[in-house]
């Protein structure tokens, strides 16, 4: 049998970090009911995400937020992947994001029953391996809010 082709991760990243963007996005997601982050810079000591958003979030909903994504990460869930079929992935996970390029066996990863994201970067295993998550800056502009983040 021959292994599928897979695409190469563009960069290491920072495995706890890049593990809780997921669990962020997903967040934002079921909070706001905006798409996953239109673009996300990942790194070690500090992180941002962008949204698309019709209004900026308040400071009650920044703190509701905050809770959740530690809420998911205290669960201590599950981080594992799969190799699947682009047309089976589809069924499960937004592809929007993927390059035509992306090859036809994709790789998913699940954080335990809270995300499922096809994605090429390092994880952590469980969510048990990092601390607490905190937003240390955040600014809304032309439906754009952009958050910054680290693990604590």
């Amino acid at each position: 049998m021959e292994e599928p082709g897979l695409n190469e991760a563009i960069k290491l990243y920072n495995e706890p970090m890049h593990t809780c963007e997921h669990i962020l996005i997903q967040t934002m997601v079921r909070m706001f009911g905006c798409g996953r982050s239109m673009n996300a810079h990942i790194e070690r000591k500090k992180s941002k995400c962008d949204y698309l958003l019709a209004d900026a979030p308040t400071e009650i909903q920044i703190g509701e937020l905050t809770r959740k994504v530690n809420e998911i990460i205290d669960s201590h869930l599950t981080v594992y992947e799969e190799l699947i079929s682009r047309e089976k992935a589809s069924k499960i996970a937004d592809l929007s994001k993927l390059s035509a390029e992306t090859s036809e066996t994709l790789r998913i990863v699940r954080v335990g029953d809270y995300d499922v994201f096809a994605c090429i970067g390092q994880h952590v295993d469980n969510t048990s391996e990092w601390g607490r998550f905190e937003i240390i800056s955040h600014d809304f502009e032309n439906e754009r809010w952009r958050e910054r983040f680290r693990l604590v």
